[in-house]
């Protein structure tokens, strides 16, 4: 049989997989990609930030996990850097407030840095009211990833092949045998990596893999012009809690999101603009100034999320040879140098140890 590894999605899971799999000494892996250009849905649609807080822990530790990657690459990865580290502010009402601050100890103890923000100091650095929040709670290591640097440092010797639809997974005695691609092509493989975002659970289906349901929610994003009389190109990204969106400087205006999840099918999403419209108002209720009377441009993305919430990372239950790497939700991007290492040591190894690998295994579903 053959030893190649197919991996099925040329975004930033497909990607840092199959790189992570070069480092492991695997030389025999294809991935493809069934748009022109990779990283063409969730990838190259968000916000790319890096945000060392989450709620969700096991999310908090892999994106703390990505994060030392992002800041310092290996050598000859990237010949720009990969994190523009401008900061993140994230904006609370009581009794969060109090919960995230009182984390603050655990969280460094991790590896993050956080700063408390009075609303009086929030006010000051991004035209926000102060009356609106009770506080924040400032990442100033963290900040806006270089999406084009980051996937070209993956892609770099990898054998990705663009515009090839998958549309079956040859499985015989219950392990995976290879794929059939649109043109009727047979391409044998001994694994199959689902690396398909917002297709990961038709993928599955192919293959007669686990019924995990992976659930992919729609995104919005307008971009506007800043106030003429304000310089926010060095403005961290801000995040209201209260105020559900987020906001942050982008190609010499601002970009805003209503943090929108709306349940869509796989799909070239597009953006919502009665979802916009409401968010511009809970944006003027927040920071006044800032709210704009025309819009840019507007786009839509595709998060897809397990039930749980966490990836789904790990060999099938079911099937022999079909692998796991879907449910990324809106942190792809931020803990892909971690995942895909994890990854890959699942993958060559069966195990890894670099992270409690159950609280990612598709079994937990089954």
């Amino acid at each position: 049989m053959s030893d190649v590894v197919v991996i099925i999605g040329g975004g930033v899971a497909g990607l840092s997989m199959a790189w992570a799999l070069a480092r492991r000494g695997v030389g025999d892996v294809v991935v493809l990609e069934r748009e022109e250009q990779p990283g063409m849905h969730a990838t190259g649609r968000s916000a790319a930030s890096l945000v060392e807080l989450d709620p969700h822990p096991v999310l908090q530790r892999l994106k703390i996990g990505g994060a030392a990657f992002l800041r310092a690459p290996p050598p000859g990865f990237s010949d720009v850097p990969l994190l523009d580290q401008t900061g993140i502010l994230e904006l609370y009402r009581e009794p969060e407030l109090g919960a995230v601050v009182a984390a603050i100890p655990d969280l460094e103890a991790q590896g993050a840095r956080l700063v408390p923000k009075s609303p009086a100091e929030v006010a000051a650095s991004v035209d926000i009211e102060a009356s609106a929040i009770d506080g924040g709670v400032l990442l100033p290591d963290d900040g806006r990833i270089d999406v084009h640097a980051l996937l070209t440092g993956y892609a770099r010797g990898a054998a990705l092949r663009r515009k090839t639809t998958v549309t079956g997974v040859v499985v015989e005695r219950g392990a995976v045998r290879g794929v059939v691609t649109e043109s009727g092509e047979t391409i044998s493989a001994r694994w199959v990596v689902d690396a398909a975002g917002a297709w990961a659970g038709p993928i599955a289906r192919l293959a007669g893999a686990a019924p995990i349901p992976i659930a992919p929610l729609r995104r919005s994003i307008a971009t506007f012009a800043a106030p003429a009389d304000r310089e926010v190109a060095r403005w961290p990204l801000v995040a209201s809690v209260p105020h559900h969106l987020y906001f942050a400087p982008e190609s010499g205006g601002l970009l805003l999101s209503p943090m929108d999840e709306t349940p869509s099918e796989p799909c070239d999403a597009r953006a919502d603009d009665v979802t916009i419209a409401a968010a511009i108002e809970r944006l003027r209720a927040l920071a006044p100034r800032l709210a704009p009377t025309t819009l840019r441009r507007r786009w839509a993305g595709l998060r897809s999320f397990a039930p749980d919430r966490a990836l789904v990372v790990g060999a099938d239950p079911l099937v022999r040879g079909f692998f796991w790497l879907a449910g990324q939700g809106g942190c792809g991007l931020e803990t892909s140098p971690f995942v895909a290492q994890i990854a890959a040591d699942l993958l060559v190894d069966g195990k890894t140890e670099r992270f409690d690998a159950a609280l990612l295994a598709p079994e937990r579903f089954v």
